[in-house]
């Protein structure tokens, strides 16, 4: 679901028989301070009712965005699983508390289990009756509110796929005596895909939301209205352009767009979930203090959560060394401070030395895969860069010279994973294929040169390769043209420039010119979004953002968010017919024939460079800090569950 970044971009596993087919490693248990972290480890003692726990945010990763109706700009872990998901709970939690499994939990979820009928075309949802922090209750209505901004607005949600949901939606309605929603589809669907993929994007909304001016009377916008037209329609737009000041573009941001008063403005102190902002900064420090009114099934022993910012992973680990009432409890060791791990995956090496009596260790494996996009659309390096990106053979030669297993030897000191296509191959799951499980485009500079070489470029190692027959080179590329690119990326940690330096230097070797260029994660998510070719805005090129894609909230890997033609997440705006209809079949049917071909045929097309993945944080937690551990892989942040000891 979401960009994934360091703690990464999300925003995105499987119902019932399907998720439980999912085989995943949990991670390792720990422990950490009310105020900073103890120099003593403790496994048992009375639990402490109180105390501040501090938890880092990834370099450079702050939160931004506070509605959880958000496009591919702000659709990122930092936003979504680490703060907006504190305050407002989705219509079905996913991830377990006592095991790291990324499953469907619906006892922390605000509807019960979806019941299906009229051979799995029509799907009714019951809500449990839980309590907004006004009093009001979590209804049907707010989920209506919800299926009639999407209806209106999907070109601003992130998660949008054309003929996906809603376009998979013939109706809908509520029932409020019954408190029921029910959707009739457009055909059937696999049940499990469905659950995970489809209605796993739905987040209820307060009808304190639905107005079009402050201090309007709640309802009074018209978008949650119980009978959708296109009048409502059109009441959805005006309340939306309220709600996120038309996407934080007006000169004088309001609501959404306006950080200053995330923690003041009324509106988003109407939560259903176990948190509410108490305080937020500029510079992204969000505070959080408990929602006495939360009716999900656990409250929580702290008295504050705390998110601090920092501007690099060097900074972070001297916070961690020094120690102090302002450490984080739970935070990162950057790869450059650690020993190497010469173990498997999953496997946890001996701990920074300066860290090791105050934290323990525990690397943080997400369910998901790293890559960063080419702009397929490009209009940069005179035009050419989006016609040379959409050649299979220049994708093939970038792909055989990133050293995956290289990267993750000396640059994230064993603890990594390749990513060979879009399904993750650790943690362990049912669902890659044997053929993923391999590299297909393992290193070769010989092949990677002799690519260019048969398809018309003049190879200029150490320099820049040019295009001498243009009808050999592709369609659209121009004789003189240029293998000079560049690309933004994320900066602020230390392992991402030296991964985007490794590659850059490679692709030196053949010629393949590639300007690095450091941004916040911010900037570069903003940029590195789908566009139109010709557009004045679609001149970026490679775009990295440092962490691919979290499965979340698509939790199943059947890539439509991402890969398919139009997706909303589709940064680089890849489009490939056999690929849709692979996409199409994975959601039709849980066979995995459909799944093994859908991988296999990606894997080898490359709709964007794969890297090597990163354990997501190599987390460290504070040894009298408890409930923090298993991780969960879809790195859903849980601090009810947490708790200092004596």
């Amino acid at each position: 679901m979401a960009p994934n970044r360091g703690l990464k971009r999300v925003l995105k596993v499987a119902a019932a028989g399907a998720a439980a087919a999912l085989i995943l490693a949990a991670c390792g248990s720990s422990s950490p301070s009310s105020k900073g972290p103890s120099s003593k480890s403790s496994t048992s003692g009375a639990k402490v009712h109180g105390g501040t726990a501090y938890y880092a945010e990834a370099p450079q990763a702050t939160p931004n965005w506070i509605l959880p109706f958000a496009s591919l700009t702000y659709f990122s872990v930092a936003n979504l699983s680490q703060f907006e998901m504190l305050m407002f709970r989705p219509l079905y939690w996913f991830g377990q508390i006592k095991t790291s499994n990324p499953t469907v939990n619906f006892s922390l979820s605000p509807a019960d289990a979806p019941q299906w009928s009229n051979g799995n075309k029509t799907v009714t949802i019951k809500m449990k009756g839980w309590n907004w922090a006004n009093g009001q209750k979590v209804d049907a209505q707010d989920v209506m509110f919800w299926m009639n901004m999407i209806k209106a607005e999907k070109a601003n949600w992130a998660g949008y796929v054309p003929g996906g949901f809603p376009d998979n939606v013939k109706s809908y309605s509520a029932n409020t005596s019954a408190d029921t929603v029910t959707l009739n589809l457009t055909r059937a669907y696999s049940t499990n895909w469905y659950l995970y993929n489809e209605l796993s994007q739905i987040t209820p909304m307060p009808l304190a939301w639905d107005i079009t001016s402050a201090g309007a009377k709640a309802g009074s916008g018209g978008c949650s209205s119980l009978t959708p037209s296109p009048a409502v329609m059109k009441d959805c737009v005006r309340v939306w352009t309220f709600l996120t000041d038309n996407g934080g573009k007006a000169k004088n941001p309001t609501e959404a767009a306006d950080l200053s008063t995330y923690a003041t403005n009324p509106l988003w102190k109407i939560v259903d979930g176990p948190w509410k902002l108490a305080a937020f900064t500029s510079q992204g420090e969000a505070t959080f203090v408990p929602n006495p009114k939360y009716s999900g099934p656990q409250h929580p022993y702290l008295s504050k959560f705390v998110e601090l910012p920092y501007t690099a992973d060097s900074s972070e680990y001297s916070a961690l060394a020094s120690g102090g009432s302002g450490a984080p409890n739970v935070g990162y060791v950057p790869t450059q401070d650690l020993p190497p791990n010469s173990g498997p995956p999953g496997s946890t090496g001996p701990n920074a030395s300066a860290l090791s009596s105050s934290y323990n260790l525990v690397p943080v494996y997400d369910w998901g895969i790293n890559y960063f996009p080419e702009n397929f659309n490009s209009g940069g390096d005179g035009g050419n860069a989006g016609p040379i990106f959409r050649q299979l053979y220049f994708r093939q030669a970038l792909q055989y010279l990133i050293n995956q297993p290289l990267i993750i030897k000396n640059v994230d000191k064993g603890y990594g994973v390749p990513t060979y296509g879009p399904v993750p191959v650790y943690p362990k799951n049912s669902f890659v294929s044997p053929q993923e499980s391999t590299n297909p485009y393992p290193y070769s500079l010989s092949k990677a040169k002799k690519l260019l070489t048969s398809h018309g470029w003049t190879v200029n190692p150490g320099g820049v390769s040019v295009c001498k027959v243009g009808s050999k080179c592709g369609a659209g590329i121009k004789n003189g043209a240029q293998l000079n690119f560049q690309e933004i990326y994320a900066g602020g940690t230390t392992s991402i420039d030296q991964t985007v330096t490794a590659e850059a230097s490679a692709w030196e070797k053949v010629g393949i010119h590639v300007s690095l260029r450091s941004e916040t994660f911010d900037t570069v998510l903003s940029t590195a979004i789908p566009c139109k070719v010709g557009a004045s805005d679609c001149t970026w090129e490679f775009g990295n953002w440092g962490g691919g894609w979290l499965y979340a909230p698509d939790y199943l890997p059947t890539g439509e968010e991402i890969f398919a033609t139009g997706a909303g997440s589709n940064s680089g705006s890849y489009s490939n017919p056999r690929n849709d209809y692979l996409i199409n079949q994975t959601n039709y049917s849980s066979s995995q024939k459909w799944m093994t071909e859908y991988q296999n045929f990606l894997a080898k097309n490359l709709p964007v460079v794969w890297q090597p993945n990163p354990a997501n944080s190599l987390a460290e937690i504070s040894k009298n800090l408890h409930g923090v551990t298993p991780i969960n892989a879809l790195l859903n942040v849980t601090p009810e569950y947490w708790y200092f000891t004596k």
